[in-house]
């Protein structure tokens, strides 16, 4: 067998051309026979599919590229649960943009390590003029704000209690009962106290229960607001919350992984006052930004605050380089070795403009509240509550919590539609997750009707197959 072509150089855009015709077409064939958001049958069946397409994994003599990339991308397209299916809305995973995807695959010809300057010349100048523009759109009135790029909103959030700890040492957190699990998770890793949890009997942080709690812990504390709930999309009240922050000399860290780029939105970026406030600010871009999974970033309002991460490797970023003027990057992140994805995201702001970003919120929140009005108007379903960003949560009317996870789950195995369930007001609730921003109406209507059609077979005593 002759040595496999590479992806760069001169020679490596000529090799990539037939292979992405092959991957296009079994991305294309895939869809077409899964026929729906998600496969049908459920755990078993999806995984013998697999695994008779990969079977051997590891042969004695290969199968060629063309055949190997069709066999399996083929299979894992129909074994997908598609985002860009209307109908795939459980969870905060995004359809992602064909462009970003595009620059994505040239981020991984290239691939770029992001850990010093001589594997990533350009890349790490771009990713250092892209976190600077991010940071200022939520620190505008900083005058040297930065960010750092992370896998997602947990490797955020634990940054952000780290550089607290290294600022005040063991400090006590206070966070809502609405918290992302990535908070109290940090506070493990890292050895910080266990946290202090003020209710959230409104989905969002009780004010006068966190005045108690300030009121009453000594110790150097990090309140930890939410700007969109994991469950319901809910936004804390974030000025109040910086007040009572400021008013007892406690330090504030926003999760804004989902509600983030509201601030795109000239129409929605009120929900977010008080956002430059906080200390640090988790703000995701493979949620409400559309990017291919990991396109994420903490930012802080100046670039000093980010100096515990610096770190000496003599191999990557020796003092006398340093000091001829290569540029060290081991302070960007925790991680060594770590993809561009600036990239990706640098090329759909460029490409989409304030406007365009714009018009995606805007698409995406009329979308579900366009849900829950057509959730109101039906007399078998309840709704929770009008959507703050774009979570909508309702159940059938009457319905105990069993039959809510039974009817979640009948359209899994049915491949119908990908729901998500959450605890709220004491009860379970389907949650539809909307981030598609090709989303119809009349995907709206289709979505009921399946939900609609699995509550009525269950109460007429049919089993859900």
């Amino acid at each position: 067998m002759p040595t496999p072509p590479l992806a760069g150089g001169t020679a490596g855009p000529a090799a990539l051309r037939p292979l992405l015709d092959t991957v296009l077409s079994a991305l294309e064939d895939g869809a077409g026979r899964r026929g729906g958001p998600l496969p049908a049958g459920g755990p078993d069946t999806t995984t013998s599919r697999m695994r008779t397409a990969g079977r051997p994994l590891i042969p004695d003599t290969g199968t060629g590229a063309e055949h190997a990339l069709r066999t399996l991308v083929t299979a894992l397209a129909e074994g997908a649960a598609d985002p860009a299916h209307p109908h795939c809305a459980a969870h905060l995973h995004t359809p992602p943009l064909a462009l970003a995807a595009a620059a994505d695959l040239a981020a991984s010809a290239l691939n770029p390590s992001m850990d010093s300057w001589d594997q990533a010349p350009a890349a790490s100048a771009l990713e250092a003029e892209l976190t600077a523009v991010l940071a200022a759109e939520i620190y505008p009135r900083a005058t040297t704000p930065d960010a750092v790029i992370t896998t997602g909103g947990t490797e955020a959030n634990q940054l952000a209690l780290l550089l607290a700890r290294e600022r005040h040492g063991p400090v006590q957190t206070i966070h809502g009962a609405n918290a992302h699990h990535s908070i109290t998770r940090a506070t493990w890793l890292i050895g910080l106290p266990e946290p202090a949890v003020v209710p959230a009997p409104t989905g969002v942080m009780d004010l006068a229960a966190l005045d108690e709690a300030l009121t009453q812990l000594h110790r150097p504390l990090l309140v930890t607001a939410t700007a969109g709930t994991t469950d319901t999309g809910q936004i804390d009240p974030l000025d109040a919350i910086a007040d009572l922050c400021t008013a007892h000399g406690a330090e504030l860290h926003i999760d804004a992984a989902y509600g983030g780029p509201l601030l795109f939105s000239p129409t929605h970026r009120h929900r977010l006052h008080g956002l430059d406030r906080a200390q640090s600010v988790t703000f995701d871009l493979h949620k409400l930004g559309w990017q291919p999974a990991s396109a994420s970033l903490l930012a802080v309002p100046g670039h000093h605050e980010l100096d515990p991460l610096h770190h000496r490797a003599p191999y990557l970023n020796a003092d006398d380089d340093t000091e001829a003027g290569l540029p060290d990057l081991l302070g960007r992140s925790l991680r060594t070795t770590r993809r561009p994805d600036a990239l990706k995201i640098a090329v759909t702001l460029q490409a989409l403009g304030r406007t365009g970003l714009a018009d995606l919120v805007d698409r995406t929140i009329a979308t579900a509240r366009q849900l829950a009005d057509l959730i109101t108007g039906n007399p078998a379903l309840d709704l929770y509550d009008r959507p703050t960003i774009s979570t909508v949560l309702f159940r059938p009317t009457g319905a105990p919590d069993h039959t809510v996870a039974v009817i979640r789950r009948t359209l899994l195995n049915r491949g119908h539609a990908v729901l998500g369930r959450a605890e709220a007001d004491g009860r379970r609730w389907l949650k539809a997750t909307l981030l598609n921003p090709h989303t119809t109406p009349d995907d709206l209507h289709t979505l009921i009707d399946l939900v609609t059609t699995v509550a009525d077979g269950l109460a007429e005593g049919s089993t859900p197959r």
